[in-house]
Parts: C-alpha cells; sequence; structure tokens
C-alpha cells in the first residue's frame, strides 16, 4: 500500500494528472469574468452607473448575453469545487492510472464543452446537458469510490 507522501508525490501520475486538469480547470473557471466582461462591452451594459460611465452604456441588470455567461460561470462554481476536492480524495485512494487520469481528462474536457455549448456558441439541448453530465457521472463516481474505500 502506498503511503501517503507516496501517493501526493510528482512520481505518481495520477497525483500529477490530478494537479495538470484541476489547474486546467481553475484556469477555465477565472476566464468566465472575462467572459462576462466581453459580454458586457459587447452590448454595453454594466452593473453599475461607474462602470458604464463614459462609453455612454447603459445599467442594466437582465441582459439575456450577459445572463447567459453568468449562469455558465456559477454552473462551474457549483460543479468545479466539488470536482476538485473529490478527485483530491481519490487521488489518496490510489486508484488506477489510466482510469483516474482519464476521469480527470472526461471531467475537465465535459466542463470546457459545457461553456462552449452554453456561453460561447450557444448550441440546442441535449449538448449542455451531456457535457454536465459527463463532469457529474465523473465526480460521483469518484465520490463513490471514495467512500467505499475509506469505510
Amino acid at each position: 500500500m502506498a503511503t501517503f507522501t507516496e501517493l501526493l508525490s510528482y512520481d505518481n501520475d495520477v497525483f500529477r494528472a490530478y494537479v495538470f486538469w484541476s489547474t486546467i480547470l481553475i484556469v477555465k473557471t477565472l476566464s468566465m469574468s472575462f467572459l462576462t466582461a466581453r459580454q458586457r462591452f459587447k452590448n454595453k451594459v454594466f452593473a453599475n452607473p461607474e462602470d458604464a460611465g463614459p462609453q455612454k452604456a447603459k445599467v442594466k441588470y437582465d441582459d439575456p448575453d450577459v445572463e447567459r455567461v453568468r449562469r455558465a460561470h456559477r454552473n462551474d462554481l457549483e460543479n468545479v469545487f466539488p470536482f476538485i476536492l473529490v478527485a483530491f480524495f481519490y487521488v489518496l485512494t490510489n486508484p488506477e492510472a489510466y482510469l483516474a487520469i482519464n476521469l480527470f481528462r472526461a471531467a475537465v474536457i465535459s466542463r470546457i464543452v459545457h461553456t462552449l455549448v452554453y456561453a460561447v456558441w450557444v448550441i440546442p439541448q441535449p449538448a449542455r446537458g451531456l457535457a454536465f453530465f459527463v463532469c457529474l457521472g465523473s465526480t460521483l463516481f469518484m465520490a463513490f469510490k471514495t467512500i467505499v474505500f475509506f469505510i
């Protein structure tokens, strides 16, 4: 059985993949603020009068394009943190590298696809739903395996 230090080592391929894919996901989530700002400037709508200032933009809280990006960002915040935490716990179970790495990869790519089909190029369902459930399924699978391991 691997020790805690061995599991969280640069020599552990699963841990390295976890760090890589989690960092990609964090950067992707942080980039949502820029996507929101892009929509605000494009549509000339801002949430605060001081932001609307010299651009002769209006203060508006319900612009559909801005709100779509904000909903995608909120969805990230609701799903990314649980994934990162559960995936870390999953690393501690010393899972099979092939399975773990592909679970991380599938979850992160699906979150990127979710943003693309929801907030960048709007594609009708089931595209967004499928992307959402791939990450959710990966996270729940890892959670189940972690719970069983630590019982």
